[in-house]
């Protein structure tokens, strides 16, 4: 599929789409009445460039406004995860969580797995988090093993691999790390385990060329397994996963639409960066239309290596909300992560973005004070003036309290990064 039409199956769901919300939707009703849309009139991505975008504000300010269904029929509460606002609630039927499932065991089996697979879960199902049950619902769709160890906890972790010898891991990639430190601290012959793969969320282990960044060639570096990255969001209840060739994530178009918009507000051309635009097909709750992720992404549309010649989004280059305007040069936070995961001293981070009293961002880099001394910092500094040319201040703190600030009791996810 190209950057300029969309399936015959997709305009279908389209139009079904269309009238389900002139029929459902609070919210799109009065976005079509205040812009004068007839819906039978469109039938292609160029006819849906008529309808204007929704954004994470539009969600925030008229939240309930999107729900198509009685309350009564909403069977999963789940909220986005607030990284950069309030959390949103999303609404899903039981049909909703179905198609989560259909997502998931497709983008599972993309990634290469099957039926003989024993995935260990190394993410939460609780705290009202899509991912976690999308993940759970996929493998049983899959008929493939799980066991739901949650997330953190190394000793329980290494001990339900060498108690259940799953195969795949799915697991935030900073983690993976401590679990081989872990590993070769208490002697464990993690390389010789039952684990040969790991689905990674939540953050990026490729650079836009798709050669391992710096996290994803640290954990290659120590450990002899496949990486597939993942890219997807509570808002389009769906996911962009790679194939074993790891060309970066594959579309499905039974779910989602997919428009990537450049600077201009152009459809991006191949390989070029773009904000990811997606148009949920088959939600029944809450579905969006033409929804503005804010994610930036490079788009392929040629054919994969695998044969597969869906649409495919490189890793997330940053947030358009999180691009930082600092000393100058204009950074976005994958960058400074990935100085931190290129430095082996580093198992610990948090980075802080804020405002000085001029009103110009400020990034803080917060880590361990067992790495307060002077040569350390001179060899972290010189790091930072290589890859991004600019320095943000170091600061130490105990590693408790550095633990504390990172894993949130009320929060769902490491805080790698915090704005003040």
């Amino acid at each position: 599929m190209d950057n300029t039409t969309i399936t015959t199956s997709q305009v279908n769901k389209l139009q079904h789409l269309l009238n389900y919300l002139g029929e459902n939707s609070t919210f799109y009703q009065r976005l079509f009445s205040e812009n004068n849309i007839d819906i039978n009139t469109i039938t292609s991505l160029n006819d849906l460039k008529k309808i204007p975008f929704t954004c994470k504000d539009d969600l925030a300010k008229h939240n309930d406004d999107f729900l198509c269904v009685d309350k009564s029929d909403v069977a999963d509460f789940v909220t986005t995860s607030g990284t950069l606002s309030a959390p949103v609630t999303f609404y899903l039927t039981n049909n909703d969580v179905d198609r989560l499932a259909e997502n998931e065991a497709h983008a599972l089996q993309c990634a290469g797995g099957s039926s003989q697979d024993i995935y260990q879960l190394m993410t939460t199902i609780d705290k009202r988090f899509m991912a976690g049950l999308a993940y759970q619902q996929g493998i049983r769709k899959m008929n493939a093993g799980i066991v739901r160890t949650g997330p953190g906890s190394p000793f329980l972790q290494w001990e339900s691999i060498q108690r259940f010898s799953p195969t795949v891991l799915i697991a935030i990639p900073s983690f993976i790390p401590k679990l081989i430190n872990y590993a070769i601290e208490n002697g464990i012959d993690y390389k010789n385990s039952s684990v040969k793969s790991i689905v990674c969320i939540g953050e990026p282990i490729r650079n836009k060329d798709f050669t391992p960044n710096e996290l994803g060639k640290r954990i290659l570096s120590l450990w002899d397994v496949q990486l597939s990255s993942t890219y997807a969001s509570t808002e389009m209840s769906a996911a962009f996963t790679e194939c074993t060739e790891g060309m970066g994530g594959h579309l499905n178009p039974d779910l989602l639409i997919l428009e990537v918009i450049n600077e201009n507000g152009d459809n991006a051309k191949n390989g070029e960066l773009g904000e990811v635009i997606v148009t949920t097909l088959g939600v029944e709750g809450m579905p969006l239309l033409r929804y503005k992720t804010g994610d930036l992404c490079h788009v392929y549309y040629e054919a994969c290596k695998c044969g597969n010649n869906t649409t495919r989004l490189g890793p997330v280059v940053g947030r358009k909300q999180q691009m930082i305007k600092f000393k100058g040069t204009t950074i976005f936070p994958p960058a400074i992560f990935d100085v931190l995961d290129m430095t082996p001293e580093i198992d610990l981070y948090q980075v802080e973005i804020s405002k000085n009293e001029f009103g110009n961002d400020h990034i803080t880099v917060i880590l361990s004070d067992k790495l307060e001394n002077e040569e350390f910092q001179n060899k972290l500094k010189n790091a930072f003036k290589s890859k991004i040319r600019v320095t943000p201040d170091i600061h130490f703190i105990g590693l408790v309290n550095l633990n504390a600030q990172i894993f949130k009791q009320e929060k769902r996810k490491p805080e790698k990064l915090v704005y003040v």
